[in-house]
């Protein structure tokens, strides 16, 4: 049976990486460091990064790191993918390093979203020093975090996440953007992690390759400490602060360099999948969460 555990990482293209050392270490408060190739990593936990940063032409969302138990749970993904037909790359050595993984593999989804899958994560167990003071993100067996990826093509996205990488669905939204009468869909969906959603589809082009990303701080006082951060440093406020119906994430969200959005939060819900059903629900938000602000 297919099993993908967490989303390890996110890889993101900057035309300015220490722009994003700034950002990740002044506005989030995570610890980075340069790269051989001139990129960088930020560092959210023991782990070697979490997000990591690689100098391009283009400001965007490059690619969603999955990572599996062993060696027999990534050859089981590569036989489904091969099955369903799916072109996969084994990178290089290299590459692999470069995500301090023993193994690696790329493929795209049916929207054409790039995903890295991996085992065996190297790291020096060294833990995360915050220049600002942040005690500790939550991440552990529940991963970095979670993505929001457009999916255009969304019955086939959904139905390649479901069927072929064994993705559950946690609940759905319709989304109708103001002065439009069409919905689009958002399914929050989980993999073998209690988090609520470790990815997101949403039924849309997004030019930059990522809707948002989520992080998770262990406190409100931290949520709120980042915030003070973020008028300080001048970054854009993409959503007010507020509480999400779903998985009741206390958060506000940012612009990043590379141009989607970053949300930052604390109080997400941890499931028990045996217990849970799956519901649509009808508002974003409990309160709070306003988007205008972004686009004003």
């Amino acid at each position: 049976m297919v099993r993908i555990d967490a989303l390890a990482y996110i890889v993101v293209e900057s035309t300015d990486v220490p722009r994003w050392r700034r950002f990740g270490e002044q506005v989030v408060g995570m610890a980075s460091s340069a790269t051989a190739d001139g990129g960088a990593h930020l560092k959210m936990d023991e782990r070697a990064f979490r997000i990591a940063v690689v100098a391009g032409g283009q400001d965007r969302y490059y690619a969603s790191g999955w990572e599996v138990a062993d060696q027999a749970a990534f050859e089981t993904v590569r036989e489904s993918l091969t099955r369903a037909r799916v072109p996969v790359e084994r990178d290089s050595d290299a590459l692999a390093a470069s995500r301090c993984m023993q193994e690696l593999l790329c493929f795209r989804d049916p929207s054409g979203n790039r995903h890295e899958l991996g085992w065996g994560h190297r790291t020096d167990f060294a833990r995360m020093v915050s220049p600002v003071g942040v005690p500790a993100f939550v991440t552990g067996s529940l991963g970095m975090g979670h993505t929001v990826l457009p999916a255009p093509k969304f019955d086939a996205t959904w139905a390649f996440f479901r069927d072929v990488l064994g993705f559950g669905l946690a609940d759905l939204y319709r989304h109708r953007a103001p002065g439009t009468s069409a919905d689009q869909r958002i399914y929050f969906t989980h993999c073998a992690n209690g988090r609520h959603h470790s990815l997101a589809l949403f039924e849309g082009e997004v030019p930059c390759g990522c809707v948002h990303a989520m992080v998770e701080l262990p406190s409100m006082d931290e949520v709120g400490r980042a915030y003070d951060r973020m008028l300080r440093q001048g970054v854009r406020l993409m959503a007010t602060l507020g509480r999400h119906v779903n998985d009741r994430m206390v958060s506000f969200y940012v612009a990043t360099p590379s141009s989607f959005a970053l949300e930052i939060g604390y109080g997400g819900l941890v499931i028990d999948w045996t217990r849970h059903q799956v519901f649509e629900s009808t508002a974003v938000s409990l309160w709070g969460h306003d988007f205008s602000i972004g686009f004003r």
